[in-house]
């Protein structure tokens, strides 16, 4: 059916303040003598996880950091682009390729064609300023290098497997250039680190401060049955929102099914939505009336600053079953995926349906920085939640799943979630977390705080451990959690043999309950019980610079320690 004509409503505004979290951009007098001095690139790229990669890099003459990693991120993009023509070469033999192999080289052209987007934006930056940038600027170019590296190392994924489940032969020279384009933007991730990104951090953010723009703990647009009347015969949308509201809404759409809204389905809404909003605009608000969405929901990175409400979990679903198991990548198998910056999504549920038996199967794909998530429930098995990259946020939300049924490379913190293990397959054991960190540099990791852990109601005697190390630097933490007595007592899983037991970051912070206790725990060199102080590094105030942007959403959080 035709969908209804957009209803706009006059925008309403609010005051927020922002803390002051990030110290000024320096001076140049603040800079470290050594960051502008002329070096030879031996000397540079000795603080590079690939030295010898970055002197074949650089140009042999003398210069400093800053000029180093300009040189670096402009080979980063231009190597970029070539990889992107070549994986398009490969597309264009379609033919003569399985269909997983394909499907592995179409999330190969999405991902690098992020990146060319990534590193346009990291270009700009660098190029204006030779000297150590404010925390928030240097958070979000190490953020976006960090997700440049994210994405290439699940297009090699996704091409490795489909080529050892079928057979299918990709050329040697895209496997290879995976390889060597990593080692480059790894480079340009350390010298961006060196040079740009701030060694100190402001100790006032270490405060605890509790935010909570929500009234009695409830949505600001919670309606009442006659505000919802109103609503749905689109009349007077202003009453939805609150006086004094801290949401900022420009425009409102309805979905439902029964046709009584502006659109059926979901897709639809989103297609109406403009392109490349910006925060101080307000957001355009999708409300999704309850019912069950059986569609694949994919939010391109053009679509920024949505707001997706639902009328709460279990009421407004969005189910779908892709899996590897059926020939889909892990990437795309992803009921529900978003690289639009800003989203928000407040009472849904997102839901993968292909069961235990069916491998790697996601509810929901995260890619979009600064995304938010408020009560919301991610129902799967094997690889439920695919917190792919960039920065996020969960607040009381439920997640279900089975084997690493919250996985991925973002810099995320849940809080007050509950999470709750499944029944495996059998012989199969539940690691709730797969992090997949695979530079030091990268700003990323996985924050569990003030959340609860329990079996689903299924689980039985199936081993739970707190995670497993997906890749090289894996990194997370819990703080301040309730483990209930399925924590096996050894806390955590080896993913094979001693891979990456040394180069691990996983810590526990005063959890609680009966599979909190430490005292058998793994005795990797990677494995720490820390303090106030080291569990600081991951609260949303640090790990995320939550006080600069959380805010906007009006989603109540902690930004310290409890």
């Amino acid at each position: 059916m035709a969908s209804k004509p957009l209803i706009c409503f006059m925008q309403i505004s609010f005051l927020v303040l922002f803390p002051l979290f990030c110290s000024p951009i320096s001076n140049a007098a603040d800079i470290p003598p050594e960051l502008t001095t002329p070096e030879s690139p031996e000397t540079i790229c000795k603080s590079t996880p690939f030295p010898s990669s970055c002197i074949s890099i650089l140009p042999k003459a003398k210069s400093n950091v800053y000029d180093f990693g300009r040189f670096s991120i402009r080979q980063s993009q231009s190597q970029s682009q070539k990889f992107l023509n070549l994986i398009e070469k490969q597309l264009q033999r379609a033919s003569t390729l399985s269909l997983p192999t394909i499907r592995a080289l179409q999330d190969c052209q999405y991902l690098v064609s992020l990146n060319l987007d990534f590193l346009s934006t990291c270009t700009a930056t660098v190029s204006k300023t030779s000297r150590v940038l404010s925390s928030l600027d240097a958070d979000d170019v190490q953020t976006l290098l960090s997700s440049i590296l994210t994405n290439l190392q699940t297009c090699q994924d996704g091409l490795q497997s489909a080529v050892s489940s079928t057979g299918s032969v990709v050329e040697n020279q895209v496997l290879d250039s995976i390889s060597n384009d990593s080692k480059l933007h790894s480079v340009s991730l350390a010298l961006f680190t060196n040079g740009w990104v701030p060694k100190n951090i402001d100790a006032s953010a270490l405060e605890t401060k509790t935010h909570s723009t929500f009234r009695n703990g409830r949505l600001p647009l919670i309606m009442s049955s006659q505000d919802r009347k109103i609503y749905e015969s689109a009349l007077n949308r202003r009453k939805l929102l609150q006086a004094g509201s801290s949401v900022v809404v420009k425009d409102i759409v309805v979905v439902s099914k029964d046709g009584s809204g502006n659109f059926t389905t979901i897709n639809d809404a989103i297609a109406a939505a403009p392109n490349n909003s910006v925060a101080s605009g307000g957001y355009f608000l999708i409300y999704v009336t309850a019912g069950d969405y059986q569609e694949y929901v994919s939010i391109p990175s053009n679509k920024k600053y949505l707001f997706m409400l639902g009328d709460g979990i279990g009421k407004t679903n969005i189910t779908g079953n892709r899996s590897v198991g059926d020939g889909w990548t892990t990437f795309d198998s992803a009921t529900f995926a978003v690289t639009a910056q800003g989203f928000l999504a407040v009472n849904i549920t997102f839901r993968n349906t292909a069961g235990p038996n069916k491998g790697q199967a996601v509810a929901l794909r995260s890619g979009a920085d600064l995304s938010t998530f408020y009560k919301c429930s991610f129902e799967g098995y094997q690889d439920t939640l695919y917190t792919h990259s960039q920065r996020q946020f969960y607040r009381e939300c439920d997640i279900y799943g089975t084997v690493d049924f919250i996985f991925g490379n973002a810099a995320v913190v849940f809080q007050n979630c509950n999470i709750y293990p499944r029944l495996p397959l059998q012989g199969q054991s539940d690691p709730i977390t797969a992090q997949g960190r695979t530079d030091p540099n990268q700003n990323t990791g996985t924050s569990i705080h003030n959340c609860t852990i329990k079996a689903a109601q299924n689980l039985g005697t199936t081993k739970t451990y707190l995670g497993r190390p997906w890749k090289e630097y894996s990194r997370v933490v819990y703080m301040q959690t309730f483990m209930d007595n399925l924590v096996d007592p050894a806390g955590w899983s080896a993913w094979s043999g001693d891979f990456a037991l040394s180069t691990l970051y996983y810590a526990e912070y005063k959890n609680t309950g009966p599979g909190s206790n430490t005292s058998a725990r793994v005795t990797w060199p990677g494995y720490h019980v820390i303090n106030a102080t080291g569990a600081a590094n991951f609260t949303v105030s640090n790990f995320l610079l939550g006080n600069n942007w959380l805010p906007q959403t009006g989603v109540p959080y902690t930004s310290g320690l409890i």
